[in-house]
Parts: structure tokens; C-alpha cells; sequence
């Protein structure tokens, strides 16, 4: 039997919600940049240091015990930084740079060069052993940037680069495995906090413009967290509490570097965009409000021992705690998975305070212009 016209318009105006949907879907999938290139220390390690002579590795139990699979390449339980903002820009989380299957097609979508233990001076973090520094990342950066060009028009690689995207995650080694560790360097006796931020940020500088030259144009550079409030910190004072000194010395790296990004901008970068993301600001208001967040362990780390458990790494084949979503922090120093989304997310859409001068998803838009 035919169907009456009410009803023919009916299933038309279900046709309609249906390929509007699929097209708001499609859009959402779509990527929103060509290639991510990720620069950083474990925050955003994602496999380099598994094939280095390092203390500071992330291949066994119970690291990536969330994760799909049985490999285990991230300081979290599961996704990292890096692998969220990824989702969100609809692009694949790059491979590591020390994969030796990373070549060919496999770079095109970007690499991730970041090291556990590594810093902006090439000194920091050498107590673990073999790690990449930045100016070692750069290096290294400069190896894939010579692979693209062979693979593409100069036009074409300029185009590429244009509409790619650098996450430069960088510091906190600089901070908790140099400076604050005076038995086994000496920055501390050589310099004072103002110092010692101003010859991190000069390092930085150098290299970003290192970068600047190689081809890539728009920059996320991360600032530090509130390193005092780590499992690690905590467990030096006993109190539970942060330990203030060591976050007041972090304000004059962070305000220096976002003095940075602005000199940057308004410097002579054609194509450029830079960004500071307030790592401080979106931790610390999870600490002071973890309940709005959906945490309720704040103060010691998923796994590890000591009495925030942050005397080490995660012990091999330990189980960690079992309300992993609940806890801030995995171990002594690294964030949890669910912690990494919130950090992800106000780096991708926060407001100014969270991305200055604009955030992630705002810069991407911007990637029509070269």
C-alpha cells in the first residue's frame, strides 16, 4: 500500500535530521591539522626512552595498564597529554622518534621527539642516563624535517608545515632533576632563581627559533606545574602539604615565559603563531577544588612507595591503586590519565587564562594562512 503524503514528509524530515547528523559528525572527525610534532619530557614521552640506555623508562607494569593493548609507552596509566589533544584535533597521536619504523608515510602525520628526563639544558637528567634534550630534539626534528622535503614539492612542504602544529613541553626536569638537587648539580650554588630562569628561557628561545627555521609555524608551549605539590616534593616535608618555596621559584620561569611568547608574536615570524599554555593555573585549580573535578587523592601517587608513594617510578609488576580515575597524580611526578583530559582540554578550549593568547582550537583555525 502507498504511503500517504504526512507520512512521506515525515521520513523526509527524518532523511534530513539523519545526513545532518552524519555531516556534523564527519566535521568533528575531520582533521583539523596536518601533523603534530611533540617536543617534551615524560609528560609527553611516548616510547624514546623505551629504546635509550635510561633509568627513566615507562615499558613494563602497570604503566599503560589502561591503555588498549599490551604496550606500554606513556608515564600515565593511559593516555598522556599529547594523545588527548590529539583526539581533539581529530589527528593520530605521532609515533616516537627512536622507533626505527618511524620513516617514510609514517612522519607525515608528525613525530613525537619527546624524552623522559630531558630538559632545556643539555646537563639535566643525566643521573638516568642516555635522554633527549631539547637541543637534541631539535637535532633530531631537523633529521625528519630533510625526510619531508625529499618527499615533497617546496610548495607543498611549506604548505604542509603551515597547517601543522608543535607542542613543546619543557622545564620541569630543568627544575626537579637539576636545580633542586644540589648534591648532584651545581646550578643552584651557580645561580639564583631569577638567574637560573633567565638562562632557561635563553636556551629556550634559541631553539625555538631553531625550530622557527626548520619550518614549523604554530608553537604550544607549555608552561610548568605547580612542581612543589608532586608526590615527589610532598614526601620531602611530611606535611602533606605543598612545598611552597619550590612553587615560588617556578613563577619567575612561567611569567618569563609567557613574557616569550608574546616577544615572539610580535616579532618578525611570518606565518607564526606561539602560545603559552598555564600548566600552573589549570593544575592548581584542580588541587584547590579536586572534588569538582572528580578526584579525591590529591596528596600521593597511584603507584610507587615512600608515604606519597613518590620516592620512585612504579615498581615493576606492583599493582597500583585500584580508583585510578580518583587519583591526580600516577606517579611521583606524572599525571594521571583522567588529570591528562583536563590539562588537554583547557590547553585545547580554555579561556586566556588557561592559553594566552588564545587557545589551541582558536590557533587552529587559523591554519589557512601561511
Amino acid at each position: 500500500m502507498g504511503k500517504s503524503l504526512k507520512e512521506l514528509k515525515a521520513m523526509a524530515m527524518v532523511m534530513i535530521v539523519v545526513l545532518q547528523l552524519s555531516s556534523e559528525s564527519w566535521r568533528v572527525a575531520e582533521a583539523q591539522v596536518r601533523a603534530m610534532f611533540v617536543f617534551g619530557d615524560s609528560l609527553v614521552d611516548n616510547g624514546n626512552n623505551n629504546m635509550l640506555m635510561s633509568l627513566a623508562k615507562s615499558n613494563y607494569y602497570p604503566y599503560g595498564i589502561d591503555l588498549r593493548g599490551s604496550s606500554h609507552h606513556r608515564f600515565s596509566n593511559g593516555k598522556n597529554f599529547v594523545d588527548y589533544l590529539g583526539d581533539f584535533m581529530g589527528i593520530a597521536s605521532p609515533p616516537a622518534f627512536a622507533d626505527p619504523t618511524t620513516t617514510g608515510s609514517r612522519i607525515v602525520g608528525g613525530v613525537n621527539y619527546a624524552s623522559a628526563g630531558g630538559g632545556i639544558l643539555d646537563e639535566t637528567g643525566r643521573h638516568y642516563g642516555q635522554r633527549h634534550s631539547l637541543s637534541q630534539q631539535v637535532i633530531n626534528f631537523q633529521s625528519t624535517m630533510s625526510q619531508l622535503r625529499r618527499m615533497m614539492s617546496p610548495n607543498n612542504f611549506t604548505q604542509h608545515m603551515s597547517r601543522s602544529i608543535g607542542i613543546l613541553v619543557f622545564g620541569s626536569n630543568d627544575y626537579i632533576n637539576n636545580y633542586l638537587l644540589p648534591l648532584m648539580y651545581s646550578s643552584s650554588y651557580s645561580y639564583t632563581p631569577q638567574t637560573y630562569a633567565n638562562l632557561l628561557l635563553n636556551h629556550y628561545t634559541r631553539q625555538i627559533q631553531a625550530l622557527y627555521s626548520l619550518g614549523l609555524r604554530k608553537f604550544y608551549i607549555a608552561g610548568i606545574g605547580p612542581l612543589g605539590c608532586t608526590p615527589s616534593q610532598l614526601i620531602t616535608v611530611g606535611s602533606g602539604r605543598c612545598v611552597d618555596n619550590v612553587n615560588r621559584i617556578l613563577g619567575t620561569y612561567n611569567e618569563g615565559l609567557k613574557h616569550l611568547v608574546t616577544m615572539l608574536n610580535n616579532g618578525s615570524h611570518r606565518g607564526a603563531m606561539f602560545v603559552y599554555g598555564n600548566t600552573y593555573r589549570t593544575t592548581g585549580d584542580v588541587l584547590n577544588s579536586p572534588a569538582t573535578y572528580g578526584f579525591n587523592v590529591v596528596n600521593r601517587s597511584c603507584c610507587g612507595i615512600g608515604m606519597t608513594r613518590g620516592v620512585t617510578n612504579c615498581l615493576p609488576f606492583v599493582p597500583p591503586c585500584f580508583n585510578r580515575n580518583q587519583y591526580v597524580f600516577w606517579d611521583g611526578f606524572n599525571p594521571t590519565q583522567a588529570m591528562n583530559a583536563i590539562l588537554a582540554r583547557r590547553a585545547y578550549s580554555g579561556t586566556t587564562s588557561d592559553s594566552y593568547p588564545i587557545n589551541i582550537q582558536q590557533m587552529v583555525s587559523f591554519f589557512n594562512v601561511v
